[in-house]
């Protein structure tokens, strides 16, 4: 990444197609009444231990919560996102969003990197070339140039940090309790709508509900188990896990 950087929308349209976008809880319960398809993404690490990456120490505990392993704790992040495995289902013939001034948090930040111990590359973003050759600053000596967006920025990561007891009651109440070891992989749920609506609208109960990590590789299962963790590697049913 350069210590200068500018861009400017193309309208393409290709950040909005392929992508699985992340809601804020509010969010989420806006895309289910719209019928819209979330899907719930876990990841999971021992607090100073494994899975924990140590440069992002504080971001990974702030967005994560605790929940009983074993006979020992593991924190879980969770993230609802829209399911879009193709176009977004709000993009007209055009390539215009139809929700443009209700989007997600997001969509808004976009291409910004609301983690911030990744650093914007523009090779790692679906725009065309061009939209990095015109329109305003957007990074300036490796900072944020624009105050709107990186307030944008902060609300999200305060939303992750709000809504992640929220997260994970409902993922109990629909007994989406296997998680992934962060780093390793993760595990992804595609939960019946209704319940899933149904289980935001309920108060969140203080439920200590055991979780299960899913470790696909024999060392890792051996040395996590040896930490009193629950493990699985078990071909999943309920679920996708997806492995790096």
């Amino acid at each position: 990444m350069t210590d200068s950087l500018r861009f400017a929308c193309t309208g393409c349209g290709k950040c909005c197609t392929g992508h699985h976008v992340p809601l804020t809880l509010a969010e989420a319960r806006r895309w289910a009444d719209n019928d819209g398809q979330v899907v719930v993404l876990i990841e999971a690490f021992v607090a100073d231990g494994p899975g924990m990456p140590v440069e992002q120490r504080d971001h990974v505990l702030r967005r994560s919560y605790p929940v009983p392993c074993g006979d020992s704790e593991i924190r879980v992040s969770v993230t609802f996102a829209a399911f879009n495995p193709g176009r977004c289902r709000n993009l007209d013939d055009n390539d215009l969003c139809t929700i443009y001034d209700q989007r997600p948090l997001v969509c808004r930040i976009y291409p910004v990197e609301i983690n911030p111990h990744i650093p914007l590359r523009p090779a790692s973003k679906d725009c065309p070339p061009e939209a990095w050759q015109q329109g305003p600053e957007l990074i300036h000596g490796r900072q944020l140039v624009d105050a709107g967006l990186e307030a944008l920025v902060q609300a999200s990561r305060q939303a992750d940090r709000e809504d992640i007891a929220a997260k994970v009651a409902v993922c109990q109440a629909l007994g989406m309790t296997t998680s992934a070891l962060k780093g390793n992989g993760f595990t992804a749920y595609l939960p019946d709508m209704g319940a899933f609506a149904a289980a935001l609208a309920q108060e969140p109960e203080d439920d200590q509900a055991q979780w299960t990590l899913h470790v696909e590789d024999v060392p890792m299962v051996a040395s996590l188990q040896e930490l009193g963790l629950r493990i699985t590697n078990e071909p999943p049913v309920y679920y996708a896990f997806i492995g790096f």
